[in-house]
């Protein structure tokens, strides 16, 4: 493994560092690293919109897309270098990472000429926002029992059902949904995926408040919503493969190991701040003990990632890395979170409104919103399966 950058790569690094620091917000770069996100109101959205047209206009997003497709064709390890700089700079999220990361890699394996000269330049300036039109109430982790109805009639799909846990549906433009176009089908078979316009008659959406008391899922309803033919992505019925491709994309994004180390940097401030025995808590021999296996698995997700990216450079496809990557992921970010909690004493449980709060509130926050993670895109559960069957070989569970 070479960690060392090639002059090319240096060079990159170099300018994209030189224009961070000549364009990114003043009032991003001052902002408490890792704290709460905002509610995404309409203000939000036009400034995070704004400096992600920027960005693209600068050649800064999708760098990785094939260049007729807007990207640069960049390597991945242009690709990492560029996370990690927007990292180091306290940039903005992307507001439309799923076009980015989903979407737009969907899109190009399996999209038509039309469709991607008709979306993905609008999800790489976040012109158009997007969302996740998968699970149902009785179909989570069970994805391929979903009921959702498209019903061809012509030259339209007539769309039927409900969506849940659709997050940011409320700023969407469009959903990619998986609906259920040939119901005699088995189960896995039979599905298409479509792409749905939100401003469509016959969508209605309901909020759902999560425990963190933000409001970003919803559930989302079709009643006879009108879908041309021309939206389906990749062969009618065949809608699974195309979804999976789509879902590989998920989990790498969800198992970022960018924000673990942001944790666990702030969980180290937090305990030099934390008082045990009238000493800073780093100074607690079972408090560092508990540091440090912490920052042994942290340290192990950062060789994964690095391990993952030489496979990719050395051109050997990738097989169950995202699953490993987004189970592994989200559970310590999940526990980095718990153990702030614990190091804050009685203060830990307070919240938004509470004048001792310690660092905004973000340890509870992301207490809270790390376990929708671990749920999110396939559970752990799921996740184990598909290392134990694909990766390790062994049989299905009696």
């Amino acid at each position: 493994m070479d960690l060392d950058l090639t002059p090319d790569e240096r060079r990159f690094q170099t300018e994209l560092r030189d224009w961070l620091r000549a364009h990114v917000p003043k009032r991003e770069r001052g902002a408490r690293r890792g704290a709460p996100r905002e509610e995404l109101g309409a203000e939000r959205v036009a400034a995070l919109k704004a400096w992600q047209r920027e960005l693209d206009a600068a050649g800064y997003v999708a760098i990785g897309w094939p260049r007729e497709h807007g990207g640069r064709g960049a390597s991945i390890m242009e690709q990492t270098i560029l996370g990690e700089e927007l990292v180091r700079a306290r940039a903005p999220g992307l507001i439309g990472q799923m076009g980015v990361s989903m979407v737009g890699p969907t899109l190009i394996q399996w999209g038509t000429e039309a469709q991607k000269r008709a979306f993905l330049p609008k999800i790489r300036s976040a012109e158009h926002l997007w969302c996740q039109g998968y699970s149902e109430p009785g179909a989570g982790s069970d994805l391929a029992s979903l009921q959702t109805r498209a019903e061809r009639r012509g030259d339209r799909f007539v769309v039927t059902g409900q969506k849940i846990w659709t997050s940011n549906a409320q700023i969407a433009d469009y959903m990619f949904c998986l609906v259920r176009t040939n119901p005699s089908a088995p189960k896995h078979r039979g599905i298409s995926y479509l792409l749905i316009d939100m401003r469509a008659p016959g969508i209605t959406l309901r909020p759902l408040v999560q425990m963190t008391g933000d409001a970003g899922f919803n559930e989302v309803f079709f009643d006879g919503v009108e879908v041309p033919v021309e939206n389906a992505v990749g062969p009618i019925d065949e809608g699974w493969k195309v979804a999976n491709t789509t879902l590989a994309h998920e989990r790498n994004m969800l198992g970022s190991t960018t924000q673990t180390q942001q944790l666990f940097d702030g969980l180290v401030r937090l305990a030099r701040r934390a008082r045990r025995g009238g000493r800073p808590a780093t100074e607690d021999p079972l408090v560092r003990q508990r540091l440090a296996e912490l920052k042994i698995r942290v340290e192990s997700l950062r060789f994964l990632a690095y391990r993952n990216l030489t496979a990719a450079l050395r051109g050997r496809r990738g097989g169950i890395e995202a699953s490993i990557t987004k189970l592994a992921t989200t559970e310590l970010n999940h526990e980095l979170a718990r153990t702030a909690i614990e190091l804050l004493g009685m203060a830990g449980p307070l919240y938004r409104g509470s004048p001792r709060l310690e660092d905004g509130g973000l340890w509870p926050y992301q207490l809270m919103f790390s376990l929708g993670m671990i749920i999110g895109g396939g559970t752990s559960q799921i996740q184990k399966n598909i290392i134990a069957q694909r990766g390790l070989g062994l049989p299905r569970a009696g």
